[in-house]
């Protein structure tokens, strides 16, 4: 197919993903790939023309059809035989249950008797094949003749198949009431004559709550393949996020958190001053408790007397320092006078206090 058969990029990819989830569901393309790729994008469009929904060519499609309603045909004709034959054999138990709970008349004995007899001989006919195919001897030695005399008497017969019919119609209407009691339990307190109404559009109510399975059903897998188109879309869309968050991590992460560090540091140093405000805070507090304005007074009057007595002191420090330093100028020669002024001193406080204890013990 020629690109100029498209009416224009954006509609030509509209219509291939429409196509792609429709016809094509395994092709979970996106946008992108079908614009990357337009010869691939013009032969699915190609390929779409000869498929159906399915995905089979459109010859395989109508052979497909035709054969499916030849087994909804072979399959219809074998449900009537089989629900014909459980029918029968239902009849054939509940005859047994009735026998065990009540008396039933000769006539009911004689046509489930002549039934089950009938059903046997058949049965057992049918098992033995016939004699023509048969590679091995037949079981038992018997034949289909030795059966044949086993069948009911044709009276019998025809006058038991002349009441089967009504028999098995009473059988599907109880059955008919059962199914339609089970899909509206309600209908279990109206008259047989309603019953059997509403039996009637049974079928057809059925059959519109098929349809509607069906249509959500469809519904359902349609919105499955735009949930995993969006699935895997979200998927790309986390892992170019992800990928993003990654590339910011790596450079701007340094950066950042060298500024984050100065201003947790600047917070910390105001904090600290803060706190240590507050202490000070606390301290005058506590001393405003506990001194008096008078007690402050006297107190500061303490100090500018100590102020006054340690200047003093430091005054008198400094000319004995000044005077130490000018004697420190003589050197070795003034430590001997020292030494001997110190000898001298000392004799004179002993001749002093000899003196005076002489003058003592004169008196």
């Amino acid at each position: 197919m020629a690109s100029g058969d498209f009416c224009s990029p954006g509609e030509g990819v509209e219509m291939l993903q429409q196509v792609c989830s429709k016809q094509l569901p395994p092709c979970n393309l996106s946008e992108e790939d079908l614009l990357q790729n337009p010869h691939f994008s013009q032969l699915l469009l190609s390929l779409s023309q000869h498929v159906d929904e399915s995905g089979l060519s459109l010859m395989l499609a109508k052979e497909q059809a035709q054969a499916w309603k030849d087994v909804r045909l072979h399959k219809t004709t074998w449900l009537r035989s089989e629900i014909l034959q459980r029918v029968i054999q239902e009849l054939l138990v509940d005859y047994y249950v009735k026998t065990q709970d009540t008396d039933l008349t000769s006539e009911d004995r004689k046509f489930h008797e002549t039934l089950e007899q009938r059903l046997l001989v058949t049965e057992l006919i049918r098992l033995l094949g016939p004699s023509q195919e048969r590679e091995v001897p037949p079981l038992l030695g018997l034949e289909k003749a030795d059966l044949l005399e086993l069948m009911p008497p044709s009276e019998d017969f025809v006058w038991m198949r002349a009441r089967l019919p009504l028999e098995v119609e009473e059988q599907l209407k109880k059955k008919c009431f059962t199914v339609l009691c089970y899909h509206n339990p309600s209908s279990d307190l109206d008259s047989e004559t309603l019953k059997a109404a509403k039996v009637w559009n049974l079928a057809e109510v059925l059959a519109g709550e098929k349809q509607q399975c069906q249509a959500a059903k469809s519904q359902q897998k349609e919105q499955m393949v735009l949930l995993e188109k969006k699935s895997a879309t979200y998927s790309q869309v986390l892992l170019r996020c992800l990928a993003l968050l990654q590339r910011l991590l790596q450079e701007h992460r340094l950066k950042t958190q060298s500024e984050l560090d100065r201003i947790n540091a600047q917070y910390l140093e105001i904090k600290c001053s803060a706190m240590i405000l507050k202490l000070r805070m606390e301290e005058l507090k506590i001393l405003s408790d506990t001194y008096t304005a008078e007690k402050v007074e006297v107190h500061r009057l303490i100090r500018d007397r100590l102020e006054g007595a340690i200047c003093l002191q430091e005054q008198d420090m400094e000319k004995s320092r000044q005077v130490l330093n000018t004697y420190e100028v003589l050197g070795e020669e003034f430590d001997k006078l020292v030494k001997e002024y110190t000898q001298l001193k000392q004799a004179t406080e002993n001749k002093r206090w000899t003196l005076q204890e002489f003058n003592k013990a004169y008196r």
